[in-house]
This record gives structure tokens, C-alpha cells and sequence, in this order.
């Protein structure tokens, strides 16, 4: 073996160090290499991750099929009550000044026995409610020692919002948008039912609009007449109208508020005169309005028929001598005929659970004219 001098052995030293060091960054580059998964194929997302997405998707599509299968049956029980009929060719009961009631606030002069929810509970699907607007007072608020500081807004009264606790007003004081929440309320838990609310209107179409956008739901539920093309081709089978969700109709005397989902009811509707009188002894049918007849005809649309039966001065003895055989009589001799012939849609009384010793009822006489609905369509 040749003998190397110490300059040349100093140099074979440097040069195995620095070979040793370039195979180990090349042995530590190849590892990384190894260990770094390819770019186009990216990392599965942990198995907690993938369980929280899946879950996710097992529920929205449980909630849909349970969506789907309630929806199915409203419509099953809708086809078995009402057929193939249309909206204007069933008959409602409804009741006068709805939110007059001993349940919902303290009036002492009443319409009705019972709050608006129990109303509906009992049967009741049309609604006339008065719309006022009130203007916060801190006079009031005072004098009644904290039980009247209600902010301004859309309220339920009989009149000026301050004149007569009890009267025109009462406590609490009852919101335009709670008792169209507890009607939406209602309709949410009855997906088979159809209800319409009948506006005395003394608000701005603003005001009337800002108090409705605060509605939870209510745009699911809202028909809109426009979109149903009602003009052209009539009014939906109800069995349209659960399916399609749309089951609340409203409707005003003020006529600046379609745009909002409002109908004009003088538009949409024919109807009598409110009052039986003071005696109640005025029971004939004549019309609302004198430009729109209660047998008015319009080519291929029928307008929805709203009968009035109730006093000047509503109480539980006028209701007991008005909401039976006469109320039935009256449809009968009177507002039947004065229509062309067909049936009220509906039947609006004050205290609806009230009637004579007849054994008829205003829910019974509305049970009635359904039936005979019922025949003339088979027929």
C-alpha cells in the first residue's frame, strides 16, 4: 500500500466528511419525500369530522322525508273533508271582533267568550280583527303604575287606542302581530287547516307591513292571490292549498296593501251589510257596498261571499235569540237568494258557542251548508 504524506491524507479526510454529509441530506431529502403525500390527492378529513357531516346529512334528509310524509297526510285528510272543491265553494265559520274576547285581555264589553287561539281550537277559521295605531304614553304609562308602557305600534282596539280602557282598548294591550303570530301558530300545528283574517283597517299600509314582517313563518303560509293567477282560473282546491302550505288569506278594507300579500276585500269579496239593528229584527241581505251586488258575476272568477249576522251592540242574550234557527232561516230566505243562489262562504256571529233552544248552532249551520255543498258538486 503506497505511503500517503500528511497533505494528502488531510485531503481524503475532508472529502469522506464531505461525502458523508451530502448522503445524509440526500437520505433525510428522500425520507421528506417519502412522508409527503401527493398534491393531488388530498388528506380524508378526521373520522370525527366525517362523522359530524354524516349525521348532518341523516338528519336533514329525515327531516325532509318527515316534512314530506306530514305534508302527504294533511293532504289525504284535506281530499277526505273537502273532495275536490274549491275555496269558494265551502263554507267557514267566523267570528265578529275576534280579539274582543274575556281570555285574551280585560274588556268589559265583549264579542266573543274566548281568546283567538282557543277560538281556532274550536273550530273558528275566519277572523275580523280591528287594526289601530297607538302612540306610546308616558301619561299612561304613569297612571297606570307601570301596567300600561306600551311602545308604539299596530294594536287590536275598538276605537281610538286611549279613549276607554275596556272599551276601545284593553289590558293587556294586544299587538296586530301577536294575533297574527298565534294564527301562524296555529296553522303550523294544524297543516290541514285554512284560515283567513278579516281586516277593519286604520293603519298605514308602512305600518300594517313593518308589523307583519315581524310574523315568524308567516311568509310559508301567506297566499298571495297573484301568484294563483285567481283572476283567470278561480280560486285553488283546497286540497291545493295545504299542499302548496299557502293556508292563510288576509284581508282588508283598505285598499293599498296588496303589494304586502293584503286583498283588497271590496276586490275579492261580496258582502252584506254588518247589522241585524238594535232589536235585531233587520234580517234582510242586502249589500255592503253599493257598487258590487251580493250576486255579482265576473267571467271566470267567483268572489268569496262574507255574511254578517250580529247587532249593534253585541252580548250573550242577542247571540242566544240570533245564531240559531234565525241565523239559519236567514241564510236560507234571505242571503241565499240575494247571492244568485249560492251559500255564504262565511258566517261571521259574536259569541259563535252561543245559540237558541232550536239545537242549532253556528257551527252546526256551517256543518250544514258544507254538506249541501257537498251534494250540489256531485250533482
Amino acid at each position: 500500500m503506497p505511503i500517503m504524506d500528511m497533505s494528502t491524507r488531510r485531503r481524503f479526510g475532508t472529502d469522506r466528511r464531505r461525502t458523508a454529509r451530502r448522503s445524509a441530506v440526500l437520505l433525510l431529502l428522500l425520507l421528506s419525500l417519502l412522508a409527503t403525500p401527493p398534491l393531488a390527492s388530498a388528506a380524508p378529513p378526521p373520522a370525527p369530522a366525517r362523522a359530524a357531516t354524516t349525521t348532518a346529512t341523516a338528519i336533514t334528509l329525515n327531516a325532509t322525508a318527515t316534512a314530506t310524509a306530514a305534508t302527504a297526510t294533511a293532504v289525504a285528510q284535506a281530499q277526505a273533508r273537502w273532495g275536490d272543491r274549491r275555496l269558494d265553494e265551502v263554507s267557514f265559520l267566523a267570528t265578529h271582533n275576534a280579539f274582543a274576547n274575556y281570555e285574551d285581555a280585560r274588556w268589559t264589553s265583549v264579542a266573543q267568550s274566548e281568546s283567538i287561539r282557543h277560538q281556532l281550537d274550536n273550530g273558528v277559521r275566519g277572523l275580523s280583527l280591528d287594526t289601530h295605531w297607538y302612540e306610546k304614553s308616558r301619561w299612561l304609562c304613569v297612571i297606570s303604575f307601570g301596567s300600561d308602557c306600551y311602545p308604539s305600534d299596530v294594536y287590536l282596539c275598538h276605537g281610538e287606542c286611549k279613549t276607554f280602557a275596556g272599551v276601545t282598548y284593553a289590558l293587556p294591550r294586544q299587538s296586530f302581530q301577536g294575533g297574527v303570530q298565534t294564527v301562524v301558530d296555529f296553522l303550523a300545528a294544524n297543516p290541514q287547516e285554512v284560515v283567513s283574517v278579516f281586516l277593519e283597517d286604520y293603519v298605514s299600509a308602512q305600518q300594517l307591513g313593518d308589523a307583519l314582517g315581524r310574523v315568524r313563518g308567516l311568509d310559508q303560509v301567506l297566499f298571495r292571490p297573484d301568484a294563483w293567477n285567481v283572476r283567470r282560473e278561480g280560486w285553488p282546491r283546497m286540497t291545493d292549498l295545504v299542499a302548496s302550505g299557502k293556508r292563510l288569506l288576509i284581508f282588508s278594507d283598505a285598499g293599498d296593501r296588496e303589494h304586502l300579500g293584503v286583498m283588497y276585500d271590496k276586490a275579492w269579496t261580496v258582502s252584506n251589510f254588518w247589522s241585524l239593528g238594535d232589536l235585531g229584527n233587520d234580517v234582510s241581505c242586502v249589500t255592503r257596498w253599493a257598487d258590487v251586488p251580493l250576486d255579482r258575476q265576473e267571467p271566470g272568477f267567483r268572489r268569496l261571499f262574507t255574511m254578517s249576522h250580529q247587532r249593534n251592540v253585541p252580548t250573550l242574550i242577542n247571540a242566544a235569540l240570533d245564531n240559531g234557527a234565525k241565523l239559519r232561516d236567514r241564510i236560507d230566505q234571505k242571503c241565499r237568494p240575494a247571492a244568485g243562489g249560492r251559500d255564504p262562504n262565511f258566517v261571521s256571529v259574536d259569541f259563535h258557542r252561543v245559540s237558541d233552544t232550536s239545537g242549532h248552532t253556528p257551527a252546526s249551520i256551517v256543518a250544514e251548508l258544507n254538506a249541501r255543498n257537498t251534494r250540489n258538486t256531485r250533482n
